[in-house]
């Protein structure tokens, strides 16, 4: 299934079966904003809302299926939206018109979710700046309390209770938050609470109390403010170019980073035969695997690596961690994705990368083509694939293992 194809109802289920999954909610009209345009196609520093809102669902550890509820009027171009920036995972989501509400937007959304989804994150496109560690706190603490669980921010202000113009009281700040998104809950709990909702309430959380569910909190992130009004826009705005230019400061010592940049890249892996072979995104069966803490996908690995250096933030250990529980098992293309979404709150894209891999098997040649295309779908940027061995000659001359080294060039966005 393809967004180009979506249904309105329920998909039958979903190919990952992914036991999670994130709601967008993009239907608002943006009145406050007052624009003329629906909220969540207003740019941010030249890109729309719910574009940068998918992309970090997108670069998240776990299979995770995306349902984007959107304008009646624009669901062709959400569905291009989300195409784009989804690639060769666009059958994990799903578009579908949204309601006349917000209520009733989350239905919608809701009714999309394929069988297989036990926890579900509801997050409004408008708070397009939401850090990935946002969603994955609040996965994990669904998972973990089986409550609803929403990120919260201590309240600063004093808070006065009025009566008209009137002060009446100091209300004691020390128990309240301000809350944001995305909200979790287990999913069948949250389908129930708002079948049996006798009224709309302001958040997801709301309608989860009313039905007598127990709502958690989790720390919440100052980026992850909601874009009401023109001051923030501005404000987003501001953000995103505060963090180009910290990116860019980063190695600097205060000289000016050139327009095109180059990164290289080197993973190796050893074979294992208990595992399955994927190379370059692709499956290669009947090969035996590459031996990681992940999938062991060397080429994937390799193109991540590029595009961190190349944008100066690292490498794809001391991003993602070569232990870290959330990613054992992940699949190449979340690494790929994390670069790009770093190297995009950095103001940069990808321009182009190329991969040489280096191994006796498995043979790529009659599936270079699908593997360029695999991996251009991931980076936004042309790749360019090619395979050699090293005639007999070390680790992977013994069939022991393989090697990738890739290049990758990336410029301002």
């Amino acid at each position: 299934m393809t967004t180009s194809d979506t249904p309105t109802t329920a998909p039958a289920q979903s190919p990952a079966l992914a036991a999670r999954a994130v709601v967008v909610v993009a239907a608002g009209s943006g009145t406050r904003l007052g624009l003329g345009t629906a909220k969540a196609f207003v740019p941010v520093a030249g890109e729309v809302m719910l574009v940068r809102a998918i992309r970090t669902v997108m670069t998240l550890a776990e299979p995770t299926f995306l349902v984007v509820v959107a304008p009646d009027d624009r669901l062709d171009e959400c569905r291009d939206l989300v195409a784009a920036v989804a690639g060769a995972a666009v059958d994990h989501t799903a578009v579908v018109p949204g309601g006349a509400d917000r209520h009733t937007s989350v239905e919608a959304g809701l009714a999309a979710l394929p069988g297989s989804v036990t926890t579900v994150l509801v997050h409004d496109a408008a708070r397009c700046l939401t850090p990935a560690s946002q969603f994955e706190r609040v996965f994990a603490a669904v998972t973990e309390s089986g409550a609803g669980v929403v990120p919260a921010l201590p309240v600063t202000d004093t808070v006065k209770r009025v009566t008209g113009d009137v002060v009446v009281e100091t209300v004691d700040r020390s128990a309240l938050v301000g809350v944001q998104t995305p909200q979790g809950f287990p999913v069948d709990d949250l389908r129930r609470a708002y079948a049996g909702a006798a009224r709309s309430e302001t958040d997801d959380a709301g309608v989860f109390s009313a039905a007598g569910g127990t709502v958690r909190t989790v720390p919440g992130d100052a980026d992850a403010f909601k874009i009401t009004t023109r001051w923030d826009l501005g404000r987003a705005e501001a953000v995103v170019a505060e963090r180009a230019a910290a990116a860019g400061a980063g190695g600097g010592g205060g000289v000016a980073a050139p327009a095109v940049r180059m990164g290289l890249g080197v993973d190796v892996h050893a074979f294992d035969a208990a595992a399955p072979c994927r190379v370059g995104l692709l499956d290669f069966p009947g090969e035996p695997g590459l031996s990681g803490h992940s999938d062991g996908d060397a080429v994937a690995h390799a193109v991540c690596d590029a595009l961190l250096s190349a944008g100066g933030l690292g490498d794809v250990g001391g991003r993602f961690g070569t232990d870290d529980p959330a990613y054992a098992g992940a699949a190449g293309d979340v690494f790929v994705r994390g670069a790009v979404e770093l190297l995009r709150a950095a103001g940069l894209a990808p321009t182009s990368v190329t991969v040489q891999v280096i191994g006796n098997r498995p043979r790529i040649g009659a599936r270079r083509q699908e593997m360029q295309d695999a991996l251009a779908a991931v980076v936004g940027a042309p790749v360019a694939v090619s395979g050699t061995t090293t005639d007999g000659l070390g680790f992977t001359g013994r069939g022991e293992g393989l090697a990738a080294i890739a290049t990758a060039l990336v410029g301002p966005v």
